[in-house]
């Protein structure tokens, strides 16, 4: 056994020595579950600890799961799966299943406790060895569709916000890029690293679940005199000036959290993720003019300053106007018809390229547009204000789309989604 293996196995917590810890008999353990943050709910799987002392480290365990507020890391895997599963024990044992997985891979550690004999399969595939965590982040969600599976009898649990969203206009959504019953979204400053967790944790679920559609994405993040810039998209221009901050409990709380009485129980301190997968026209852009382009998007490319301004955050006046007359922000610009809605979504957009082209040549690259928000009618809003007239729509098409409710934050001796479960 290796000395990061005797590690592990020190952190791990077995169901005895949690009933030697409590002092509890297994008969008593149940009574402890509400004062216990579901620990004795949790019995039958593994209870791990964060490694604080990882390398490049998140932490899993929180009162708001990872990878929506976390600082965006550079690249993303994005998963939506179908449920094979008929039961809710069977659904639940599953999230039990991947909790102490999901710990494990955010610790940038292998899945196996000890070497596996060579004439059966590794538990772990391997190919993130001699690694470090990444800033790996896991987030889950469910999907509208796993509640109209009848056989696992969540239907009384739907959130009456999460239905599957609208046809907007411009939309042309493949099948093949939409919904699913759970997400899977790993991000982490290495590649190999987010699509290795994805792999092991469908992996470990082998018949449980199937992947019905992925998305790898990348960006890159300025920095000038060590301050972080905002990103670029393949368009070239900065993408999320008007984010919410992050940093912002008050911001957080009023976009992004599910607060009490706000939707079902179960989603408190969760959110709704939405993605996309849209497709911009590279040549076409490509042969439009800077002045055409800026004008698309009301911004200036290279500041990213609102046109007629100097600076990225120079306040944006939609009604100002060039020498001549004429608004210095054409009312068909992607911003100004976003400024047209109050409603705010925190945004971490990545860019994608598939490596594939068309029949025509083109680029199969774009935009994996991801926005969390406490009510998906936040986008809906966004979405809609933009609508035909958005002058943006010449360049990108829809292809993909979903939407998921993410579980609330996991406390240690508690599992993924505990209390869609548990909660009434």
């Amino acid at each position: 056994m290796t000395e990061k293996d005797e590690k592990w196995l020190e952190k791990k917590i077995s169901r005895r020595h949690m009933l030697k810890i409590t002092g509890a008999s297994a008969a008593g353990a149940a009574v402890l579950a509400s004062g216990m943050g579901g620990v004795a709910k949790a019995f039958g799987f593994d209870i791990l600890d964060d490694d604080q002392t990882a390398e490049n480290k998140v932490l899993f365990y929180g009162k708001h799961q990872s990878g929506i507020t976390t600082d965006t890391t550079t690249h993303i895997y994005f998963a939506s799966l179908n449920v094979l599963v008929e039961s809710q024990s069977e659904l639940q044992d599953l999230f039990k299943m991947w909790t102490p997985l999901a710990v494990r891979l955010m610790n940038g550690e292998r899945l196996e406790e000890s070497s596996q004999g060579v004439f059966t399969p590794p538990k772990d595939t391997g190919e993130s060895a001699g690694l470090d965590a990444a800033n790996l982040t896991v987030t889950f969600g469910v999907g509208p569709s796993l509640f109209d599976n009848n056989k696992l009898g969540l239907g009384s649990k739907r959130p009456t916000e999460l239905t599957e969203l609208p046809h907007f206009p411009k939309d042309q959504i493949d099948d093949k890029f939409a919904g699913g019953d759970i997400c899977i979204q790993a991000c982490a400053d290495d590649p190999q690293v987010a699509f290795h967790a994805v792999r092991n944790l469908v992996r470990a679920a082998t018949g449980k679940v199937t992947l019905k559609w992925t998305q790898t994405g990348f960006t890159s993040t300025p920095k000038v005199k060590d301050k972080k810039e905002t990103p670029r998209n393949l368009f070239a221009f900065k993408d999320g000036t008007v984010n919410p901050s992050p940093k912002s409990a008050a911001d957080m709380k009023e976009v992004v959290w599910v607060q009490p009485n706000e939707s079902t129980g179960w989603m408190t301190n969760g959110t709704y993720l939405v993605v996309r997968k849209i497709q911009m026209h590279l040549e076409t852009w490509d042969r439009t003019s800077l002045q055409g382009q800026e004008a698309t998007f009301g911004r200036h490319r290279d500041s990213g300053a609102p046109i007629g301004k100097k600076k990225e955050f120079d306040e944006v006046d939609l009604n100002a106007k060039d020498a001549s007359g004429n608004p210095h922000i054409p009312a068909d610009s992607h911003m100004a018809l976003a400024r047209k809605v109050k409603d705010q979504i925190l945004r971490r957009g990545f860019s994608y390229s598939s490596g594939l082209i068309d029949e025509t040549g083109a680029y199969d690259a774009g935009l994996l547009f991801i926005s969390f928000q406490k009510n998906p009618k936040q986008f809906i809003n966004i979405q809609n204000a933009l609508g035909r007239a958005d002058k943006l729509n010449e360049y990108i098409t829809h292809r993909g789309s979903g939407i998921f409710a993410c579980f609330p934050g996991i406390q240690k001796g508690s599992y993924i989604g505990e209390k869609l479960f548990n909660v009434l």
